[in-house]
């Protein structure tokens, strides 16, 4: 059995569903967990924040829910509406970082959305890129490298692909899969024990 985890680096839900992630990874540390990018942004939606009127009022409940901050360099970043969060450069960037330390996915994609987030560092610059992999104690040129390579795109069109062949159409999605035999552990938000309970009851048939 395995995790697939579906997120978007661009979706705040998904930022603030990382710290239940990373709880759920830490409980179970012999669970291999699959991370995919979904296209939120992509194709018409790929616009300038201004047109998504509702960015603050849903940061502020994902806030309260989920207890993440969004950072004094994100509100500079949208502060004139003019940003455009494009989600195939930031699969590239996540193909990128899964290519260089796969053991380290989910740490990393956590590491991404800091850097938008809180930072507000865009996620096609690949400054962003070099920046988080410095952070990890990776290799910044081998990082760098993989985001401006035709593999990352191609990546991306793959998880976009994998996404939603598993029929996930919202992020996050955190899904068990097991042979043929899939199950939604979370869908946008979710606590680590709710996420244990459900992990349960679907291992507990097998």
């Amino acid at each position: 059995m395995k995790l697939v985890y579906a997120f978007d680096a661009y979706c705040g839900w998904s930022y603030g569903f990382a710290p239940t992630l990373d709880e759920v990874v830490r409980r179970h540390p012999g669970l291999d967990v699959e991370v995919v990018s979904g296209g939120l942004f992509t194709g018409s939606r790929r616009v300038p924040v201004r047109e998504f009127g509702y960015v603050q009022g849903a940061n502020a409940e994902i806030s309260q829910l989920t207890g993440v901050t969004f950072g004094t360099g994100y509100a500079r970043l949208i502060a004139d509406g003019s940003f455009v969060m494009d989600s195939e450069a930031a699969a590239r960037g996540v193909a990128a970082l899964r290519q260089v330390a796969p053991g380290r996915i989910v740490e990393l994609a956590a590491a991404l959305q800091h850097a938008f987030y809180v930072d507000g560092l865009s996620l096609s610059d690949p400054a962003t890129y070099r920046a988080v992999a410095e952070a990890a104690g990776l290799d910044p040129d081998a990082v760098v490298g993989a985001f401006g390579a035709p593999g990352s795109a191609a990546a991306a069109k793959e998880d976009f692909a994998r996404a939603a062949g598993l029929g996930v159409d919202s992020f996050p999605t955190l899904l068990a899969v097991q042979g043929e035999r899939t199950t939604a552990l979370a869908v946008g938000h979710a606590t680590a024990d709710h996420i244990d309970r459900r992990l349960g009851a679907f291992t507990a048939v097998f």
